[in-house]
């Protein structure tokens, strides 16, 4: 057998009607460019967040720098001031902060979830640091009520990386989106809300930062050939929010079919060699990723490969230790160094079946 480690062409195929009605609507309105299917999937995808502002931006990188750049416009930071985020995140999160002219602080992530520690956090004691950049990893929730506490008490602005975490919630019932001053969202197509391109969005309950983001994604104008702001091309494009309409009301049904292939693994994979996820059993994670570690990966990688079992590295190389960012190299990271060597992700999707599931969980218990 063969399970792949995630089948883009199936998911998207239980879509397809929806798609070409979406298509055909697209075509037939003459407004290719934030244009209604725009304005309606911000509106959505806002309430669904529970927040009150979405705007749609180009792809999840420009969503983080567009919060950054307002931030900056709106004299909430200043060039050069630094914002702590795990060391151990996607580097899209630094290119974010570097791009926006700011520093980033790396942190040694929780040994458990892999997130933004608060403990690191409240260790910091650094003048100079104004934000604090929390990203969701592989689709769980950091601890946010810890870490709001932390900045309420700082004065520090909080914002989000939800790229991986499209409806996780907390115990009080709060989705990714609005638990922070702003939250990035992509939606690349592998994303747990994924569009046939690239997308991204910002959501923020501040009305004032909403309407600088909207201003910058477009130019910086405030209203045709008039340009308030030095703005930029990052707007969603009208076709990929259609397919995003079409989407949404899915999401949360697919999280959950996420969760059930967790659980399965979670309590059926039981084997000395491979360390499990940590999960509460909340809704706090919608596991765009199933990640394990083991100590030997190469052998466990060509022992998946040669049994037919789908896999990715999310990722092989921390942030600090890129070329891009060789002036981090020397940074004493231990805990991030373990993670990066170790970590391997599982086949995880809406639609794997039951024979699948079976299969990877058998492969791996005879690893």
């Amino acid at each position: 057998m063969i399970v792949p480690f995630l089948d883009l062409q199936q998911i998207n195929q239980n879509h397809e009607t929806g798609f070409q009605e979406k298509l055909n609507g697209f075509l037939k309105s003459g407004h290719y460019i934030l244009g209604a299917n725009t304005r309606r999937f911000e509106q959505e995808f806002a309430a669904y967040c529970g927040s009150q502002f979405c705007i749609g931006v180009g792809n999840g990188l420009d969503a983080l720098i567009l919060i950054l750049k307002a931030y900056l416009e709106l004299g909430q930071l200043e060039k050069g001031d630094k914002v702590l985020l795990a060391a151990n995140t996607y580097i899209a999160t630094i290119l974010a902060v570097k791009q926006a002219g700011l520093e980033p602080v790396f942190l040694e992530p929780d040994k458990h979830t892999f997130n933004l520690s608060p403990i690191e956090v409240e260790a910091q004691t650094d003048t100079h640091v104004k934000a604090v950049l929390v990203t969701h990893l592989y689709g769980q929730l950091a601890d946010m009520a810890a870490l709001r506490e932390i900045v309420k008490k700082r004065g520090l602005l909080l914002i989000s990386d939800a790229a991986q975490a499209h409806g996780a919630e907390d115990l009080n019932q709060v989705r990714a989106g609005s638990l922070a001053d702003a939250a990035g969202f992509s939606f690349y197509p592998s994303k747990n809300l994924g569009a046939l391109g690239d997308a991204g969005a910002v959501t923020t309950n501040d009305k004032q930062l909403a309407n600088i983001i909207m201003k910058l994604r477009n130019y910086g104008t405030s209203s045709k050939y008039v340009n308030d702001l030095i703005g930029v091309n990052s707007r969603l494009d009208e076709l990929q929010a259609a397919f995003l309409l079409e989407k949404l009301p899915h999401l949360d049904g697919d999280n959950e079919l996420r969760r059930i292939v967790a659980k399965r693994y979670l309590s059926e994979i039981n084997n000395d060699k491979i360390k499990l996820p940590y999960w509460d059993g909340t809704k706090n994670h919608v596991f765009h990723l199933f990640v394990v570690q083991v100590e030997e990966r190469t052998n466990f990688c060509d022992y998946l490969e040669a049994n037919g079992v789908g896999y990715l590295i999310h990722y092989p190389i921390p942030p600090h230790l890129q070329k891009a960012f060789s002036e981090y190299k020397e940074l004493s990271l231990p805990i991030t160094n373990y993670i990066h060597n170790t970590v391997v992700s599982l086949p995880m999707s809406p639609v794997m079946d039951d024979r699948q599931i079976d299969y990877v969980i058998s492969i791996l218990n005879a690893y």
